[in-house]
């Protein structure tokens, strides 16, 4: 770990939107970073110079006069999916990288459109739960020989699909459905890879199972659960192994228990080669482990992005292809009632 005063290679950098979220969890995550902080942009005047004051920065109430002003490498975006696309796109004009918060737009062709209009620059969007310590540890062991071939993923989150679906679609209106499916998708395709099929199978409260037909033939279950915190979980069945994710924090693997139907006497036989090993953060100490910015994956995303720009490189995870690839599957989920949808490539 590095922290943001240690780095000697910097990106110039503003912020764009700082609201509660951002205020909470995006600026706390740049004292990590390789970056200087020189300007917030946010509609609400008060809030932008009060902030700007605070990390030593100047203030801005419009994009277009702080890119003109300014010289920046980059710029986080952290607003609404309905003003994404629109300050994408004038980012990219202007010359920037961007990174930006989830979800990235309200309908595919958005994401198609800041796709056309990136010119080679680095783009990532912020789906955290892809770049958790926990998630990165599933992408380890699932890619691994012990594994076997994943043969499917279940997802327990709380969620529902709401009433009116098509309305949804037709008038970019902004629901639950959009703002936060997109977290268990993302882990879902982080470790299980791009999705051929979703068929909605859902009651008359929006609650139920999307069912993912992955490319490697994988299947998956994203279970639309209710009921008290914590609910979230993620079990991933290999051939050789499995793994489960609980409340985003403890990482299960299961490696199998040497068992004969009729001899065995025995649950925990001699060595450590069998059986369940056992990974979370601990608490004793005031260390970076625990933190939600590291445990949630917003430190992984956001220095992805970092280390992107700095490299020249593209990344994967996270890249505007995953966005389509996650927006893809929000429209499907509006659209299925009942019924299998393709996804298109």
């Amino acid at each position: 770990m590095t922290y943001q005063r240690e780095f000697t290679k910097y990106l110039n950098v503003a912020l764009v939107g700082v609201g509660s979220h951002s205020y909470r969890n995006i600026l706390p995550v740049m004292h990590y970073l390789p970056i200087r902080l020189i300007a917030i942009c946010d509609v609400n005047e008060e809030l932008a110079i009060a902030t700007a004051a605070q990390f030593g920065c100047k203030a801005y109430t419009s994009t277009a006069e702080m890119y003109e002003k300014e010289a920046l490498d980059a710029v986080f975006l952290c607003v609404s999916p309905q003003a994404y696309p629109k300050l994408t796109l004038e980012a990219f004009e202007a010359g920037l990288h961007v990174w930006m918060e989830k979800p990235v737009a309200t309908r595919v062709h958005e994401v198609e459109a800041m796709i056309d209009a990136r010119r080679g620059k680095v783009a990532v969007v912020g789906y955290k739960k892809a770049f958790m310590p926990s998630t990165e540890k599933a992408i380890e062991l699932v890619n691994s020989e012990q594994y076997g071939d994943l043969h499917s993923i279940l997802a327990v989150y709380p969620m529902s699909l709401p009433p009116e679906r098509g309305d949804i679609l037709t008038n970019f209106k902004p629901t639950n459905w959009l703002g936060n499916a997109s977290h268990p998708l993302s882990l879902m395709m982080a470790v299980g890879g791009k999705v051929e099929a979703l068929t909605a199978h859902t009651n008359a409260r929006g609650t139920g199972a999307i069912m993912l037909d992955f490319a490697s033939g994988a299947v998956g279950n994203f279970h639309l659960a209710s009921g008290p915190q914590p609910i979230e979980s993620y079990q991933f069945f290999g051939g050789g192994w499995h793994l489960e994710i609980e409340n985003s924090l403890r990482v299960k693997l299961q490696r199998g228990i040497p068992h004969v139907y009729s001899r065995t006497h025995n649950y925990v036989p001699a060595g450590t080669d069998t059986g369940a090993v056992v990974w979370e953060p601990q608490n004793c100490l005031a260390t970076l482990e625990n933190k939600s910015e590291f445990t949630q994956g917003m430190y992984g995303e956001m220095k992805c992005f970092c280390d992107c720009v700095l490299e020249g490189r593209q990344p994967e995870l996270g890249s505007l292809e995953f966005a389509l690839e996650i927006t893809k599957l929000y429209e499907a989920a509006l659209l299925s009632e009942g019924k299998t949808v393709p996804i298109s490539t």
